[in-house]
Order: structure tokens, then C-alpha cells, then sequence
């Protein structure tokens, strides 16, 4: 189950978590490593039928031996299939008529553990506690032509896995993601040709790392879109070398949609990295999010997690009711954006003041966006999120079938990513639909925290700009203290006021506490202590109610 957190950042800074673990009642398995496989690279030969010559898929896997095709007819069929046996290949007659149905008792619709080499073809996973589609602790993978629908945390799920790809396929209705990567280095896996909507996260990949590829998809109507992440609850931190080329990515911040807490957190944000590094995200249309469309977050959690040297080239952002492009911090300096085209930035100009040649400005970035996220989990505690029932929830029209259905080449999922690593360069800007246009409007923000939200205006405002009134306040009082002294030298005065302007917060503390001001000792105390009080008192409340603590 999910174990994201948001926490706080030197007390100021809040982080956005979009991460994931193990599905609940399934083992962890350990990081994957050698890049040997037991699965057989070629068709033993072997159909086995369900219905015909065996009455579940269960009866038909149990049966197989390593490179065997299980070639199901059309049907719903009521069961959990659990696959040990490697090099299998599961496939559907129909994409659409071959629906693997959970009732909301069983928790995946497909499991594949600890057995190399099996792909899953040409149908569907609907209504389960947990899962549509699961892989854990395997090398090599396939997910082609499948739909998952209304599954109780993720759609199509790889964990701990390398060398796989998910193409042209389709999930929606997870709280958690649609589609989901994560704990691998290198993963050599790629998401391609695929579409993921009305999920809490269209992509979510904790620790997902090196030759990771989301790539010609479509992310819409999610809660939020894609989102990189790293945490310490899995193997590998942080995450690193991810590739976002080409994709689709609108419309999301859809209240209607189900989400976990930490889910709801991110909503309406497009394309986020979250606590990783050396990313490239390029050449995406992203459009209509009420807060960001690429936006780049810290991460903190048993360690805290800066994001460093993450590119944004060549995006078309637009329609973004916070700013189309945000560097959240505390960031370092090596984060860079380049030839975007898109109309608003926090911080103001990113391009000019980050770009990915020449001069960059050190350690830029903003913290109203990142802090404004605390209302987000502080609405979710109180119950104040909205409760969606996935059962409830709309199904996809017919999707498109595997070319061929039963009769293509049986292929065992052996060295997958050899085949289907993506030419990024070819991959453009994906056209803007003629069904679609920009409709967001800018919202109302305030030193960069929107206003799209009570609990999260509030939270946002006082994480992050009372700090900033609480210190501007200091600074006034000691220095309009300091110009009635007449005890001081003028060589003093100068000295103290330098300290109070030059040197941040310690100055003026220093000043209260060494400074002989003329103040009684008693208001002091309590402009400094009373106010970081008070201040610490609100944000220690959210977060207990947020669930952070």
C-alpha cells in the first residue's frame, strides 16, 4: 500500500509525494539485480484453451509449462490468476469480451511473482480490491492491449521488475495510478501508446530509475497527471534518469476521480518530479490544469530530497491556473528549462534566470507552491475530500484489439526493452485535438500560492508567507528601535543594522537578544517566540490532521 507522506522542509517548505509499495496481502520482493532470466525466449508450441480445455484461466496456468500460450475465449471470468510459472503468455480472443471480474473480493486480476519472461495480452481486469495487472520481482515483462478499469489502487502495476513495456493500453478508476513503475535501477522498461484517465495519478513510479520511458501517451481527467517520485519506504532513493517525451497530458484536476490522501495532494498539477534528479521532460502538450503544468517539487522523508538537474526543453504548457512551469524548493541550481513555450513561471522568467546553457542563477525557486499542498492533506483528514465510490464510476468505450488477436506471434516477454527502447529524438510535440481547447483561465494567486482551494489557501499562506511577515516585522521593529538609540556610536549603529539587513534571521535575533535594545526583554520574547509559536502551533495541527504525523 501507499506509505507517501508530505513533510515539512526547515518548517516552511512542504513536499509533494506520489509514491507506492507493495499491493496490500502480496509479498515485497527484493530489488531486482541480475539481469539473467529462467523464462524460455521462444513458443514452446504449446495452446492451452479456457473454456474448452480448461474451465478457469487459473486451471489452464496451473497446468502450463514454461513458454506455453493460454489463449482465452470470450467470457467474464470470476477469479484471481496467480502465475509462478515463467515464459507464459496469457491472451484474450478479444480485448473487450475476455473480462477478468474481481466483484471488489479479490484483490489482483492478473499476479505475476518471481516468474521472468510472461506477457499478458488482449484483455480485461475490472472491479478488484487491488490490482488490474501486477508484476513483482521479475525480469521481463509485457502488458499489451489491456484495460483496467475501477481496481482498488493501481491498474497495470510492475514492481521491482526490469526489462518490460506497457503499450496500447488503458486504465482508469485507480485511487492510486493507472499505471505504475517503480523500484527498479536500471527498470529498462518503457509506457507507450497507452491512455490513462480518471485515476488518482495517470503515472506514478517511486525510485523508478535509468533507461525509464513514458513516451506517446495520454494522461487526462486524472487527479493529477505524471509523477516521478521518490521516498524511503522502497529500495533505491532517489529516483534519477527518467525520459517524459511526447506525451498528452490535460485536463487534469478531476475532483470526481478517485484518490488516496497523498493523491489528492497533488491534484491539478500536470507533469511533477518529485525529490529525483536528471530527468528529461520534453516535447510534452500539456494544458487545462488548474494549478501547474511541469512542475518540479522536493521530497522529504526519512531524508530529505532536493531536486537537481532535471531538464524541461521544448514543452508547450498552457492553460495553467498557478504557472505553467514551477521550480519548488528547496531546489538546487542545476534544474534548467529551455525553448518551452508557455506564458507564466514561478519564479518569474524561469527561462532567462534557469536556462540549460549559459548562465543560471543559483538556488532559484519558490515555495508558495510547494507549501500550499498542506491544505490539500489537511482537507483530506478532516473527510473534507470528496468520497468516490469506483464502483460508481464510468467504464471506456470498446478499445482496440492486439493486430492478428490469437493468431500474432507468440512472443515470451525476453529481452522486451532491446525491442521497443523508443527513438526520442523522432518523438514531436503531439498536435492539439480538434476536439479540445485551451480553457483554463488564470486563477488568483497570491506570492504564488492559489486560491483554488480554502484549506489550501490557508495552509499555503501561513506555511510560507507568515514566516516572511513574522521575520519583516522583526526587522522593522529592531530597526526602528535602533534609530532612537542614542547610546550607540554611529560606527555601532551601522554595524547592527548591517547585521539585522545583511546577514537573514540571525541578524535580527542576534540583535534582540545582544543588542541592548531599548525594547523590554518581555516583548521581545514575545514578538519572536509568540509568533514562531503559534506558527509552528497551526502547521503541527495540519499536519497531525493531514496524517503526516
Amino acid at each position: 500500500m501507499r506509505k507517501g507522506r508530505l513533510l515539512l522542509i526547515a518548517g516552511t517548505a512542504l513536499t509533494l509525494a506520489a509514491c507506492a509499495g507493495p499491493p496490500e496481502g502480496e509479498p515485497s520482493p527484493a530489488a531486482v539485480g541480475d539481469p539473467e532470466t529462467d523464462s524460455p525466449s521462444e513458443w514452446s508450441g504449446e495452446t492451452r484453451l479456457v473454456p474448452q480445455d480448461y474451465p478457469t484461466i487459473q486451471a489452464a496456468v496451473d497446468a502450463a509449462a514454461p513458454g506455453d500460450l493460454i489463449l482465452i475465449d470470450r467470457g467474464t471470468y470470476r477469479e484471481q490468476v496467480e502465475v509462478t510459472t515463467p515464459g507464459l503468455t496469457l491472451r484474450g480472443i478479444d480485448r473487450n469480451d475476455v473480462v477478468i471480474d474481481g466483484e471488489f473480493q479479490r484483490p489482483n486480476g492478473v499476479s505475476v511473482l518471481y516468474a521472468d519472461g510472461v506477457a499478458v495480452e488482449n484483455m480485461t481486469a475490472i472491479n478488484h480490491t487491488s490490482n488490474g495487472f501486477y508484476w513483482g520481482g521479475v525480469r521481463g515483462y509485457r502488458g499489451s492491449y489491456l484495460t483496467a478499469v475501477n481496481n482498488g489502487v493501481y491498474g497495470i502495476y510492475a514492481f521491482d521488475s526490469g526489462d518490460g513495456l506497457f503499450d496500447h493500453s488503458y486504465a482508469s478508476g485507480s485511487p492510486d495510478a493507472g499505471f505504475y513503475i517503480g523500484q527498479c535501477d536500471p527498470c529498462q522498461a518503457t509506457i507507450t501508446d497507452s491512455i490513462s484517465e480518471w485515476n488518482g495519478l495517470g503515472y506514478s513510479g517511486t525510485n523508478a530509475s535509468s533507461e525509464l520511458y513514458i513516451v506517446d501517451s495520454i494522461f487526462r481527467h486524472n487527479v493529477a497527471g505524471v509523477a516521478p517520485n521518490t521516498l524511503d519506504g522502497e529500495l533505491l532513493p532517489p529516483f534519477h534518469n527518467v525520459t517524459v517525451v511526447g506525451n498528452l497530458v490535460h485536463d487534469n484536476g478531476n475532483v470526481d476521480a478517485p484518490a488516496l490522501a497523498f493523491e489528492w495532494a497533488a491534484q491539478s498539477n500536470g507533469i511533477i518530479l518529485a525529490g529525483g534528479g536528471d530527468s528529461y521532460v520534453a516535447r510534452n502538450r500539456v494544458f487545462n490544469h488548474p494549478l501547474s503544468g511541469i512542475a518540479i517539487f522536493p521530497m522529504l522523508d526519512a531524508n530529505f530530497y532536493m531536486s537537481y538537474d532535471h531538464q524541461i526543453v521544448e514543452n508547450v504548457v498552457e492553460g495553467s491556473g498557478l504557472a505553467d512551469l514551477t521550480l519548488g524548493g528547496p531546489a538546487t541550481s542545476g534544474n534548467c528549462f529551455e525553448d518551452n513555450e508557455f506564458s507564466t513561471s514561478l519564479p518569474a522568467a524561469i527561462e532567462m534566470k534557469q536556462p540549460c546553457e549559459g548562465l543560471r542563477l543559483p538556488a532559484l525557486f519558490e515555495i508558495g507552491s510547494t507549501t500550499a499542498q498542506l491544505g490539500r492533506l489537511f482537507e483530506s483528514g478532516l473527510g473534507l475530500q470528496p468520497q468516490v465510490d469506483i464502483a460508481s464510476l464510468p467504464h471506456p468505450g470498446p478499445q482496440e484489439n492486439m493486430p492478428e488477436g490469437a493468431e500474432a506471434p507468440v512472443r515470451p516477454a525476453v529481452d522486451v526493452f532491446a525491442g521497443s527502447e523508443p527513438d526520442i529524438d523522432s518523438i514531436g510535440v503531439p498536435e492539439m485535438p480538434s476536439d479540445l481547447e485551451v480553457t483554463q483561465q488564470k486563477g488568483i494567486n497570491v506570492m504564488g500560492v492559489s486560491f483554488g482551494s480554502a484549506a489550501g489557501v490557508f495552509f499555503g499562506l501561513y506555511a510560507y508567507v507568515l514566516p516572511l511577515v513574522l521575520y519583516t516585522s522583526w526587522v522593522v521593529l529592531a530597526l526602528l528601535d535602533l534609530s532612537r538609540r542614542e547610546d550607540l556610536s554611529r560606527a555601532k549603529t551601522i554595524a547592527w543594522m548591517a547585521g539585522i539587513l545583511v546577514i537573514p534571521f540571525l541578524g535580527v535575533v542576534a540583535y534582540f537578544i545582544l543588542g541592548k535594545s531599548t525594547i523590554p526583554a518581555w516583548q521581545r520574547w514575545v514578538f519572536m517566540a509568540g509568533g514562531l509559536a503559534v506558527y509552528l502551533l497551526f502547521l503541527g495541527l495540519g499536519m497531525i490532521i493531514g496524517g503526516i504525523v
